[in-house]
C-alpha cells in the first residue's frame, strides 16, 4: 500500500513559519498532481494548496494565498509547503495527497486524490 509521509509539522506562535514536506514512501510515481489538505477539530477536512506536477502551477485556498506557497522537488517526488504568517485558525491536522492521474474535478475536492499521508500536526498558539 502506497503511503505518503509527512514531515515539518510542530507548535509556533501566530506570525511564525513551518515547512512541511512530503515524498512517498518506497516507490516513485508519475502524479499528476500533489499537496495539501487540512482539517481542523470539529471541522471538514479543506483544500489548502495543490501543485500541478507537469506544468508547476498551483492553486490555493483563499484563506492562505500570499502567506503559504506549494513547492516541488520532481526528482524526489517531493512537494513542500512554505506556511508563513501563521494564524491561530491554521491549527489543523495536515494531510499530504497525491493524484495518478485527472478525474476531471475540482482541485480542492479530496475525492480526485488517490494516495494519503497519515496527518502531520500543526499548531499556532496566539
Amino acid at each position: 500500500q502506497v503511503m505518503l509521509v509527512e514531515s515539518g509539522g510542530g507548535s509556533v506562535q501566530a506570525g511564525g513559519s513551518l515547512r512541511l514536506s512530503c515524498a512517498p514512501s518506497g516507490h516513485t510515481y508519475n502524479y499528476y498532481s500533489m499537496g495539501w489538505f487540512r482539517q481542523a477539530p470539529g471541522k471538514e477536512r479543506e483544500a489548502v494548496a495543490i501543485i500541478h506536477v507537469a506544468s508547476g502551477t498551483a492553486d490555493y485556498a483563499d484563506s492562505v494565498k500570499g502567506r503559504f506557497t506549494i513547492s516541488q522537488e520532481n526528482a524526489k517526488n517531493t512537494v513542500y509547503l512554505q506556511m508563513n504568517s501563521l494564524k491561530p485558525e491554521d491549527t489543523a491536522t495536515y494531510y499530504c495527497a497525491a493524484a495518478l492521474y485527472d478525474d476531471g474535478g475540482s482541485w480542492s475536492d479530496e475525492n480526485e486524490y488517490h494516495h494519503w499521508g497519515q496527518g502531520t500536526q500543526v499548531t499556532v498558539s496566539a
